[in-house]
């Protein structure tokens, strides 16, 4: 475990993404609540911010932190459930992998609510959107590289 000791105590934040790739017919369900487990995007919503209050438990060497807020925001799009986290704390350290964690764990509830209707759902896309202090400074993901990379 890194020691942050020195560090000084500054304001963080981290913003995440994942997607949850699904077909139409489980899609439609999804968004007419027709889910024989319930509302996937409430238990989503409410797993995320539970994962991310315990990531020092799921990340080996990861710092238990004091988070100040964390928003888990699942949303219906055109080919499944985009999620997008957010994560804040004064800390000694970031708070990357809380976001990461609260997107993952976001994710993963949406396939176990829908496997009954399709086991082929897919988790895709599970990335730092941006980040903001601490000593390395703030950090924006550039979609246009990914673009280009995939041409």
């Amino acid at each position: 475990m890194v020691d942050v000791t020195a560090k000084c105590v500054t304001h963080r934040s981290a913003v995440a993404h994942a997607f949850v790739k699904m077909s139409p017919r489980v899609l439609a369900a999804v968004r007419k609540l027709e889910n024989p487990k319930g509302d996937p995007l409430e238990v989503a919503r409410i797993a995320g911010i539970s994962a991310a209050k315990r990531t020092s438990e799921w990340i080996p060497l990861c710092h238990p932190l004091p988070l100040t807020h964390i928003d888990v925001h699942p949303t219906v799009c055109k080919n499944g459930v985009e999620i997008r986290t957010q994560v804040t704390a004064a800390a000694q350290t970031g708070v990357e992998m809380e976001a990461l964690v609260a997107a993952a764990a976001a994710a993963l509830t949406v396939y176990d609510m829908c496997k009954a209707l399709d086991k082929s759902i897919e988790i895709v896309e599970l990335y730092l959107v941006e980040k903001t202090g601490g000593k390395s400074g703030d950090f924006r993901r550039d979609d246009r590289l990914r673009k280009k990379k995939k041409d």
